[in-house]
């Protein structure tokens, strides 16, 4: 029996192993959020350039992408378990080796290795990670999965930033990433502690055909379903321009509350803060939303309001008024992302899930940072507000595109 065909015989809310594994998982997202803070303050303090901070996270960002082409093919191939305790293992290791190294003098140049290789083992153990929730929670309870471990991955990421500041500021940055090493620890122990056959690697079915197992077929597997199913197509290129519209979004943001409106940086915290509530809403609500409302529907209504939240941080004129906004733009970005994610977990074959994954991060991503540079662009010679308008009126477009494609069906999982 494929492991998508279990029998859903009890709740998540029982299932020991997926208890398991969503603990572990929610402290290594928070130990990510002490890195995410304590890597650019370690930089800034050893050269005090941004241009570095910026080149480090370029180099870090390619190396993800690149990854991304082959970590599929392994989520397919290997013992996923395994894989998955590897990638925390390595990552510790590469980790550890910063605050130790630091401990006998400043090495910039470890940062570039460390960190580079840590976002390529990273994006293996994302897509792995993907391919184990269906293993873990079935075919029928993806959505909710998905719904759980995303929420406390954003209450995570409330609470680990304002920690992460407390232990730079009293034991330096190199304490801080010692902590998200750990967490990798605690995520390889999670993992060891579930049941083996909860990651196996499905079997092709008799009735379908034997995968061409050359390299390179291998690798364009994955691309080749997303381009021949209409939604999947649909959605790919959908996204891979939303995301070229708003990746830089968070950057602009931060200008306007800078810039325009000449906040301190505490108060900048606090509104990705609250930024962050909304996401930890939208996880929450969007298994009973898919339920109610089915897949275009929501994914198509979440744009909408995502849009028009874009369009309203260009009028917003109160630090309060942006807050609310991002929180309700960040929540609309939860019931899309999480939506679309669930699908390709439910019509994907399961031989397949982790080269379609890594296909799509692949060419999701590859826009990303264009757009990112060319809102930053925008903002220093047009303003925040021009940039919030055109950003806004794009994804209102995106959304009403869909409407005209296969990506409004309300169940297109049952196709």
């Amino acid at each position: 029996m494929r492991a998508d065909a279990r029998p859903v015989t009890r709740s998540l809310w029982r299932d020991r192993d997926f208890l398991i594994f969503w603990c572990a998982q929610t402290l290594s997202v928070a130990g990510d959020s002490f890195a995410l803070i304590a890597v650019p303050l370690l930089i800034l303090d050893i050269t005090g350039s941004v241009a570095q901070m910026g080149l480090l996270t370029g180099v870090s960002g390619a190396a993800s992408v690149a990854a991304g082409i082959f970590a599929g093919v392994l989520a397919d191939r290997f013992d996923r378990r395994r894989l998955l305790i590897a990638c925390d293992v390595i990552r510790l290791v590469l980790y550890v080796a910063i605050p130790v190294t630091w401990a006998f003098g400043r090495h910039v140049w470890l940062l570039y290795a460390v960190l580079p290789l840590a976002a390529a083992v990273g994006m293996v153990f994302q897509v792995t990670y993907v391919v184990a929730v269906r293993g873990l929670a079935g075919e029928k309870r993806v959505t909710e999965a998905n719904s759980m471990l995303y929420a406390t991955a954003a209450a995570a990421g409330i609470l680990g930033p304002t920690l992460a500041g407390v232990v730079s500021g009293h034991l330096g940055p190199t304490a801080a990433i010692a902590i998200n090493a750990a967490s990798f620890g605690l995520s390889a122990l999670g993992v060891l502690l579930t049941h083996p056959s909860r990651y196996a690697v499905e079997a092709v079915e008799p009735a379908e055909p034997t995968p061409d197992r050359r390299p390179w077929r291998e690798l364009l597997a994955g691309a080749e379903f997303l381009l021949r199913h209409p939604v999947l197509r649909t959605l790919t290129i959908l996204l891979s321009f939303f995301i070229f519209m708003t990746l830089g979004l968070t950057d602009i943001v931060i200008y306007r509350l800078k810039h325009d409106l000449g906040q301190p940086d505490s108060v900048v915290g606090v509104v990705l803060g609250v930024g962050a509530v909304g996401t930890m809403a939208g996880s929450a609500l969007v298994a009973r939303m898919r339920r109610m409302l089915g897949f275009g529907p929501l994914w198509i209504g979440a744009q909408i309001v995502s849009g028009l939240a874009i369009l309203s941080l260009g009028l917003a004129g109160s630090v309060w008024g942006v807050a609310a906004i991002m929180a309700l733009y960040l929540a609309c970005v939860s019931l899309a992302g999480i939506n679309s994610m669930s699908l390709r977990q439910q019509v994907t074959p399961a031989h397949l899930l982790g080269r379609v994954t890594s296909a799509f991060w692949t060419i999701h991503f590859s826009l990303g940072p264009v757009g990112a540079a060319a809102l930053g662009w925008g903002a220093a010679r047009y303003g925040a507000t021009t940039v919030f308008v055109v950003a806004g009126a794009s994804c209102l477009l995106l959304a009403l595109i869909a409407l005209a494609t296969p990506v409004r069906q309300r169940h297109p999982e049952k196709a």
